[in-house]
């Protein structure tokens, strides 16, 4: 009897007919939008970069202030300095102008390190106006504190001596320091010039007089 053999199956052969054919891929998609967008992208930051580097280089000559100057007072020629700044469109006073800052005043009190702009100088101060007078004051250690100088707000205040009669009383509220001069080598004692009322200033010169002045910082009031 017979027994049928089933043909060997050549496994080295692997599959053969449709079973073994690789399925197909689909061809990816190119989106020339998308590709578009991150071209401009990058051209646009090189040139963004670029003329950051461009105007970088465009530098304008401004007014810095060295020293502090009061509102009222006059612009000190020795108080102002050139330095380069970058134009960003602020209107920053220009060196050039700087003779037309020294002739005119502060209208708010400018700390030192400041630039200068246009809102900062008036033509005519209303510190050395009608009605006011300047004061030179010496005074002697304890009646002033230290650090005070021009630009400052004092009170000028009235302490009578142990043979004088009266009471303490406040001569001028808010007096501008005009100037400060030089303090002695101990440091306690010192001349100032103050702005006050025209007719504050008598009374204020005949105390001096006696030595009968003494001031007040008042920080909070530049």
């Amino acid at each position: 009897m017979r027994t049928s053999e089933k043909p060997a199956v050549n496994t080295a052969a692997g599959l053969s007919g449709p079973a073994s054919r690789k399925l197909p891929v689909p061809p990816r998609e190119r989106k020339p939008a998308l590709a578009a967008l991150a071209v401009l992208l990058i051209l646009g930051g090189a040139l963004a970069t670029t003329l950051l580097v461009l105007n970088s280089g465009d530098r304008v000559s401004a007014i810095r202030v060295t020293q502090q100057i009061g509102a009222g007072q006059k612009f000190p020629a020795d108080a102002l300095e050139e330095v380069k700044i970058a134009d960003t469109g602020i209107d920053f006073v220009s060196w050039s102008q700087r003779q037309q800052v020294v002739n005119s005043f502060a209208a708010v009190t400018i700390l030192p390190g400041t630039l200068l702009t246009n809102q900062m100088g008036v033509k005519a101060s209303s510190e050395l106006g009608e009605g006011k007078a300047t004061v030179g004051l010496a005074l002697k250690p304890g009646q002033m504190p230290a650090g005070i100088q021009q630009g400052d707000r004092v009170q000028v205040i009235f302490v009578p001596s142990r043979s004088s009669q009266g009471q303490s009383r406040v001569l001028a509220q808010s007096a501008l320091v005009f100037a400060a001069g030089d303090r002695s080598r101990s440091g306690n004692s010192g001349q100032i010039t103050v702005v006050v009322d025209s007719s504050a200033a008598p009374e204020i010169v005949a105390f001096a007089s006696t030595g009968e002045i003494a001031v007040a910082e008042l920080p909070g009031a530049r």
